[in-house]
């Protein structure tokens, strides 16, 4: 395994993994929270507030960018492993079982990030890229009360379109599935597994992998239903 070099290594290919993992999930508390101020029903004011800050801030900038990078090496590391898996073991076994050993969702974690990819890339062309001025702008929704970008109108728009709404929530439903055997898997991958605290490990992964996708589903249906404004 040292010939190979620590990075071409399958054990480091796990840190990796489940070091970039932790490091979306921070992510996720983070967006999840400052987009939750849309449930304040002020027209947007503190939710815009924050994302103009989140789109200003040099550091908040700088945190994208290894973030994007985190992102990539998350994907290509869990490609690595699923060819090194199916390498590994190239004839499945006659008389496996493979419900009785772990669950679909665990076995699916290269589909599932593979859909939540693309539904990344259609968040991304919705908001970031116009945000950040990458492609287009958003000035055609005006400012807010507070005459801050107006990042909620955008919001309102894209969500006003059902398709769209149910876009999201699958997306969010992929996530959920995701999640709930990543954060725990992290854990065990960086080896702060403990048969004192995997209980509670896997009680707080559970949590999170309900909380967090349901709050993001929450915002594009809120919006289209009316129930945010």
């Amino acid at each position: 395994m040292a010939q190979k070099g620590l990075f071409r290594s399958s054990l480091m290919r796990q840190y990796w993994m489940a070091g970039t993992g932790l490091f979306l999930i921070m992510f996720l508390v983070v967006h999840a929270t400052i987009n939750a101020m849309i449930f304040r029903n002020d027209g947007g004011v503190v939710f815009n507030k924050w994302a103009v800050f989140m789109g200003t801030n040099f550091f908040i900038r700088a945190m994208e960018i290894v973030l994007f990078i985190g992102f990539i090496i998350h994907i290509a590391d869990g490609i690595m492993l699923k060819r090194h898996n199916v390498a590994a073991r190239p004839v499945k076994y006659a008389y496996s079982k493979p419900n009785a050993n772990s669950k679909w969702y665990s076995r699916s974690m290269a589909i599932l990030g593979i859909l939540i990819l693309l539904f990344l890339i259609v968040h991304l062309n919705d908001f970031w890229i116009k945000t950040r001025h990458i492609v287009g702008n958003i000035d055609s929704y005006g400012v807010d009360a507070q005459g801050r970008e107006n990042l909620f109108a955008r919001m309102q728009d894209v969500f006003s379109n059902p398709v769209v709404v149910v876009v999201y929530v699958l997306g969010c439903f992929a996530l959920f599935w995701h999640l709930l055997h990543g954060f725990r898997s992290a854990f065990q991958h960086l080896g702060l597994n403990n048969i004192r605290y995997n209980r509670l490990i896997s009680a707080c992964g559970v949590v999170f992998s309900i909380v967090v996708p349901t709050l993001f589903a929450a915002m594009p249906v809120g919006m289209f239903l009316g129930w945010v404004k």
